[in-house]
Order: C-alpha cells, then sequence, then structure tokens
C-alpha cells in the first residue's frame, strides 16, 4: 500500500485561485500536480466524488491520492468504505459522497 503524504492545514475562507496557491503540497490528494485539495471535509467528499474524473495523473498518482484521500477522510471523520480507487466509479460508493444518489 502507497504511503500517505497528506498533512492536515488549516484553511479558512473560501478556497480561491490564490488560495490554493499558497497550500503545501502536502494539503492535495494529488500533490505533484497539486489537484484536489483536502483542507476540509467537503473537499474530501468532493475529491472522493471527482475521482474518476482528474485527468492527466498515472496509476501510482491515483494510489497515492487515495492514501491521502483516507488519511483525510479519517482525521475529518469521513467513513469511506472503498478499499482501493478502483472502487471508485462514476458514482462513489462511500455513504459520504459529496453529491447525493
Amino acid at each position: 500500500m502507497t504511503e500517505s503524504t497528506w498533512k492536515p492545514h488549516l484553511q479558512h475562507g473560501e478556497l480561491n485561485t490564490e488560495a490554493r496557491e499558497e497550500l503545501p503540497e502536502s494539503v492535495y490528494a494529488f500533490p505533484k500536480q497539486r489537484k484536489e485539495p483536502l483542507t476540509d471535509a467537503d473537499h474530501v467528499k468532493n475529491a472522493l466524488s471527482r475521482f474518476d474524473q482528474v485527468e492527466g495523473v498515472s496509476d501510482s498518482d491515483r494510489d497515492l491520492a487515495f492514501a491521502n484521500i483516507l488519511k483525510a477522510a479519517r482525521h475529518f471523520g469521513i467513513n469511506v468504505e472503498e478499499k482501493n480507487w478502483h472502487q471508485l466509479g462514476k458514482r462513489a460508493h462511500t455513504n459520504n459522497s459529496a453529491h447525493p444518489s
């Protein structure tokens, strides 16, 4: 299993473009690409629901991103039912999806 690089980062207010540029790589699901910030529970849920929409990343990038999402989810008290990113499809299976079924 891939080891997570995610670390909590307190972010207040709306995450606009300028604020995103100031975030450390360690707060992103995809740190190298700076995609899917995991700054709060809503962003973690969004990253889960949009996981399959992220383009331009390798399978190893997805392994790392999923490990980061799991770590952030635990931190924010979100239950993730999926055991690996291959289980995330067009509709996230987790009950905490950002988008209602």
